[in-house]
């Protein structure tokens, strides 16, 4: 399995496992962005002015997309921040669970960041409305650095607008079916304070979050509570996550075909030679067999006109069965000429 990687660490790529493509997406910086990342060895795209993190992420994984083999498996994406520096090594921890496919998607969990400003406000109302849509409540909703394979990124295209992506990338994964994971990563980056820079960028986070849950609710978008129950009430910190239930597997149809019921809700054994099972009767009972002879059956499988097998096979009259006889024109006729039907046939 191949990986792809945006952006690249400082330098070769080694930390990562299995990453052969680094892609930059340069969105419309002012810098030198773009020429420090080629010298690095990444592949590097950049948009004339600036589109937001959405369209970047889209960007990149539409050059990955070019750049797979038509004749291999698509490579598994890996979103990291700008703003990691060295500490970006630190999210190959992230690779593992989705190349052994424990997870379809995972999240890092950075530690506490000192010097960061804010109350929680834009962290409580994205996890909030994660848990309503899928029941999972995420340790760190807003972390931007995550693994996936390509399928979990299909079901999640087009992508949230603005800051609101990473609540509407897990909402999209959960509500296809497909499981996530938190890691632990021990990575740094840049804070936003208490000044008017910070409260403005935090502002601008709650606005996209809440126009990103807001889209989805109007879309209906979401797992059923009655799905979802029990794998939230189990649920537990980084480990993984599926809010909808898997189908049962093939082994389990199989199973159910080999076990016959019965009409009784019982269950019926099954000849060993793949036969069908002779047809049960009640005691007493006796069916009119249409066409071959057309006499009486009894619980044994015997006809009047002979035996028949489970094969079907006829054979000699069984001694005790005597072939039944229509009664004698004018027996049993009273005085007044009504027909009488005599006494019952054995």
């Amino acid at each position: 399995m191949r990986l792809s990687a945006s952006p690249p660490l400082c330098g070769p790529a080694a930390p990562f496992p299995r990453v052969d493509l680094v892609i930059v997406v340069d969105d419309g910086s002012t810098d030198g962005t773009q020429d420090h990342a080629r010298a690095a060895g990444a592949v590097t795209v950049r948009h004339s002015v600036s589109r937001g993190k959405a369209s970047a992420m889209e960007t990149g994984a539409s050059v990955v997309a070019m750049r797979d083999y038509s004749d291999g498996p698509a490579r598994l994406l890996m979103f990291i921040d700008a703003d990691l520096g060295d500490s970006a090594a630190s999210c190959a921890e992230l690779v593992p669970p989705v190349v052994d496919g424990v997870a379809d998607m995972s999240i890092a969990v950075p530690p506490k960041q000192s010097g960061a400003g804010g109350r929680g406000r834009v962290v409580r109302a994205a996890r909030r409305a994660i848990s309503l849509a899928t029941g999972w409540l995420p340790v760190a909703p807003l972390s931007g650095q995550r693994c996936l394979s390509r399928e979990a990124y299909e079901k999640a295209v087009p992508l949230a607008d603005g800051w609101g992506v990473e609540v509407g990338l897990t909402i999209d994964v959960l509500v296809a079916g497909l499981a996530v994971i938190e890691v632990p990563c021990d990575i740094t980056h840049r804070v936003t304070g208490n000044d008017r820079a910070g409260t403005m960028h935090r502002a601008s986070q709650y606005k996209d979050v809440l126009r990103a849950v807001t889209r989805r609710k109007l879309r209906r978008h979401r797992v059923p509570r009655a799905s979802f129950e029990k794998a939230a009430a189990e649920q537990d910190h980084f480990f993984t996550y599926r809010a909808v239930p898997q189908p049962p597997k093939a082994d389990d149809d199989v199973e159910a075909v080999d076990k016959p019921h019965d009409t009784d809700g019982s269950q019926a054994a099954a000849p060993r030679d793949g036969r069908a099972p002779a047809r049960r009767l009640s005691p007493g009972q006796h069916q009119r067999q249409q066409g071959g002879g057309g006499g009486c059956q009894d619980e044994a499988g015997h006809r009047d006109a002979g035996v028949v097998d489970q094969d079907g096979h006829e054979g000699q009259h069984p001694q005790g069965l005597q072939r039944r006889r229509p009664p004698s024109p004018g027996r049993g006729t009273s005085r007044r000429g009504d027909r009488n039907p005599g006494p019952p046939h054995a």
